[in-house]
């Protein structure tokens, strides 16, 4: 009994966003009948840069999103946004037989991305992205996809400072070679 598409969104001390991504329910065949077991993907973020996602099982739905957001509290990841609004650079991440293409969008395009993809930028606080989820559409390797891609962007200041040049100069780059993809 697969609950996708049913996000739940928690307000966690005021400081975080849980959304809940997926919950799966296992049965076990015992002598007096079947147990039931959940596992529960929660996607957790402030909104201001900073994400995580977690698994947790347990015999009741509850006790499983609670593991899961306790997880995801542990594993909180810092993504570089442009103007605090959508990517700096286009990046794919892959993780099993997942891969996602995530590119950043001008302004007002919104979120263009779908299921587990779209809970993790709502939680992330991009307003504007374009994501493409390309193989499996398990939501378990689409999230660990999306934050193999989203660990891999940088922002023009790291670097400026890897390569010892001005952040200006790096972004100077950029806008050239948008004014020649242009035309």
């Amino acid at each position: 009994m697969a609950r996708e598409g049913r996000d739940r969104e928690q307000r966690d001390g005021g400081e975080f966003t849980d959304k809940l991504v997926h919950i799966n329910r296992v049965a076990k065949v015992v002598k007096g009948g079947k147990r039931f077991g959940f596992a529960a993907l929660v996607v957790l973020g402030d909104q201001k840069g900073r994400v995580g996602f977690g698994h947790g099982k347990a015999r009741e739905v509850p006790e499983a999103i609670r593991k899961a957001t306790d997880q995801a509290k542990r594993g909180l990841v810092r993504v570089p946004l442009r103007e605090g609004r959508t990517l700096h650079h286009e990046v794919e991440g892959h993780w099993g037989a997942g891969r996602v293409i995530l590119r950043p969008a001008p302004a007002g395009t919104g979120i263009i991305a779908g299921g587990p993809l779209r809970a993790i930028f709502e939680s992330l606080g991009v307003q504007d992205v374009v994501a493409k989820s390309v193989g499996t559409s398990n939501p378990y390797n689409m999230v660990r996809a999306t934050f193999d891609g989203l660990t891999r962007s940088t922002s023009p200041k790291a670097i400026a400072a890897k390569r010892g040049k001005s952040v200006s100069e790096i972004l100077s780059r950029r806008r050239e070679s948008a004014v020649e993809y242009s035309e």
